[in-house]
């Protein structure tokens, strides 16, 4: 027989036990706390309490979207401001329209995201002409702190466009910009270039274990390109002796003859491209060349795969990286950069770079090689 249950005992606010002597059964209410009205919620108690639960965390939610509301329409009758809540909705639909309109890329909409989310978090309920450089300064040095100045790079650089936009608008005073007063975190480069021994020695690992990082690494040292664009290139972006390359970072549009050679390897695009085609039907240069658990024969390998396994034949090559950080997939755009320069070639050109001072941190070696005095 089914006891009664103690009021006491329900620790869920609005959550009502109801007995019924007639069938000996407890059943549950939720009183709604504005209007006063239960709601039946049956007699299964973990259910009920799921859905108390769920329903107050909602009303929550709601409540605290009317407040800021009327928080702002009273600032907008005193002539004060919004708070960062609002504005940070508002910008939010500025960069879906920006991301829509093509003015920015998915990737940089993305990683706008957290640190939005982050700045709503912190501050969400203070006006916002009253967030200062000290505010962001305490944002940013949480990631210092925890050895993460690259993110704390990306969270000031979204910020400042955040007061930017409010700029815009009219939200804060032209000017007003306290991201851009704090100072730029500093980011030490700990990873290791790669010599063309070292990467050598990776080449022989991985086009042993899989044909198609053969061909991702040639293509890297020969092209010069990112990882994303060798992911992404087609036969058919071949044509007029050219492989074309609408770069995803920068949608820079590139043509590469295929007589473009890297001295250093003695190969050619040309080369490079024959040894990708295969008897399969593939589009993509960088395809699988057997069907396996996780692909299609023909499939296009992405830049993931790419990465996971350029690492696995970079660890097996037991190479000393002494204090810094093994190479990445990446280096190899620095290393034909030095190849080709060597050569004679522009490789701000071939890298697709708008300024020759984005391809002089590609030429710096972070002195890996010894400097030859000539006597």
């Amino acid at each position: 027989m089914a006891a009664r249950p103690r009021k006491n005992n329900v620790n869920i606010p609005n959550l009502y036990p109801l007995y019924n002597r007639v069938v000996n059964k407890v059943y549950w209410r939720y009183r709604h706390p504005i209007t006063g009205k239960f709601h039946a919620l049956g007699d299964n108690e973990q259910e009920a309490r799921e859905i108390a639960i769920e329903a107050n965390n909602r009303l929550a939610e709601q409540r605290c979207r009317q407040m800021l509301a009327i928080s702002d329409r009273v600032a907008q009758i005193r002539g004060k401001e919004i708070t960062v809540s609002t504005w940070l909705d508002r910008y939010w639909k500025i960069q879906e329209e920006r991301l829509n309109a093509g003015d920015i890329k998915l990737n940089t909409f993305k990683q706008k995201r957290k640190p939005v989310a982050l700045l709503r978090q912190r501050y969400a309920m203070k006006p916002l002409p009253a967030v200062d450089a000290r505010d962001i300064a305490a944002l940013l040095d949480e990631y210092t702190t925890a050895g993460q100045p690259r993110m704390a790079q990306i969270v000031r650089s979204v910020l400042i466009d955040v007061f930017k936009e409010a700029q815009h608008v009219g939200e804060v005073p032209p000017g007003y910009n306290p991201a851009l007063a704090t100072k730029q975190p500093r980011r030490k480069i700990t990873r290791q270039r790669l010599s063309l021994q070292e990467w050598q020695q990776i080449f022989d690992i991985a086009d042993k274990s899989h044909r198609y990082m053969g061909n991702a690494m040639l293509l890297a040292l020969v092209t010069g390109q990112r990882l994303g664009d060798i992911s992404a290139m087609k036969f058919n972006d071949i044509w007029d002796d050219c492989l074309h390359v609408v770069q995803e970072k920068t949608g820079t549009k590139l043509a590469i003859p295929l007589s473009l050679r890297c001295d250093a390897i003695n190969m050619s695009l040309r080369e490079v491209i024959a040894r990708c085609r295969d008897y399969a039907v593939s589009p993509y240069l960088v395809h699988y060349f057997r069907t396996t658990s996780m692909a299609q024969r023909g499939a296009q390998v992405t830049g993931n795969t790419l990465t996971t396994n350029f690492s696995k034949a970079r660890d097996k090559a037991n190479i000393n990286w002494g204090e810094g950080t093994p190479a990445t997939f990446h280096e190899q755009r620095s290393l034909s950069e030095r190849l080709y320069s060597e050569q004679g070639i522009n490789t701000q050109l071939l890298l697709g770079h708008k300024s020759q001072k984005q391809t002089d941190g590609y030429h710096d070696d972070r002195g890996k090689d010894w400097i030859t005095i000539a006597v």
